[in-house]
């Protein structure tokens, strides 16, 4: 505002009508802005792990190198693709394989910006700043930048070279380089394999009792063996002419042993 104030050299109704000028002024600096795409670079990385545990929205993976990597906060949006169908976090198994592919694509671009405007030189204090009348007649004070050229009637000449009265044409072009870099991420995963089936001579479930084991028993004595019977072969007659036989014999024995004593 101080600035324009002495450009101009109004007071202050005077600036106001000075400041409407100037805004109209920059209307006759005309701007272009073109953009340069270089060959792209593309990086592809790939990531590969196990699910180990689901809590919420919040995700545990085992990686293939061995380490635990939390991924907290997994929002609902993300999507992996199983067997052609779309998962959610909410959807995922523990035992799950899941792989990750990160593409990063890398193009550099050059961003230039061309300014032209046309007037003439209405004062100029090199090599700072020059005041131009523009083609409406209004005024603007420009900044000159170091190593700007102006054509003058066809001829180039920098700030130093500038007169009042001139008509002049300057272009200031500003190369930008940047480097865009775009990543996309796709995540697929498989289902965990079923459990493997029993075999069909095994049992399902095997029923463990502890039994409780004590000092083994002495061993119980045998029952005493029972005299066998002789078979029967005959009748008792026999047996009790025997045993009158012997009485006989017994009795005359005596007899004789009497007789004996009395001789």
């Amino acid at each position: 505002m101080n600035t324009i104030n002495k450009t101009c050299g109004f007071t202050l109704p005077g600036a106001i009508i000075c400041l409407v000028m100037s805004v109209a002024a920059y209307a006759q600096v005309k701007t272009s802005t073109s953009t340069k795409s270089g060959q792209p670079t593309t990086q592809t990385q790939v990531e590969r792990g196990e699910v180990v545990s689901i809590n919420g929205n919040d995700l545990v993976v085992k990686m293939a190198d061995g380490s635990l990597r939390h991924f907290a906060n997994v929002p609902e949006s993300a999507r992996v693709t199983v067997d052609g169908q779309e998962l959610g976090i909410h959807d995922l198994k523990p035992g799950m394989k899941l792989q990750r592919t990160i593409t990063t694509t890398s193009t550099p671009k050059t961003i230039t910006t061309v300014q032209t405007v046309k007037g003439k030189v209405w004062n100029v204090s090199p090599p700072n700043y020059v005041t131009l009348r523009l083609e409406d007649n209004s005024m603007q004070r420009f900044k000159i930048p170091s190593g700007q050229k102006f054509m003058v009637d066809g001829q180039e000449t920098d700030a130093w070279g500038l007169r009042q009265g001139m008509s002049i044409s300057a272009t200031k072009v500003v190369e930008v380089p940047e480097n865009v870099v775009e990543q996309q991420q796709k995540v697929t995963g498989t289902m965990p394999p079923p459990p493997t089936p029993p075999a069909p001579d095994q049992p399902i479930l095997v029923a463990v009792v502890a039994v409780p084991v004590s000092a083994p028993a002495a061993p119980a004595a045998a029952p005493p063996e029972q005299p066998k019977a002789l078979p029967q072969t005959g009748s008792l007659a026999p047996l009790l002419g025997l045993l009158g036989a012997l009485a006989l014999g017994t009795s005359f024995a005596f007899r004789v042993a009497r007789l004996l004593r009395k001789a």
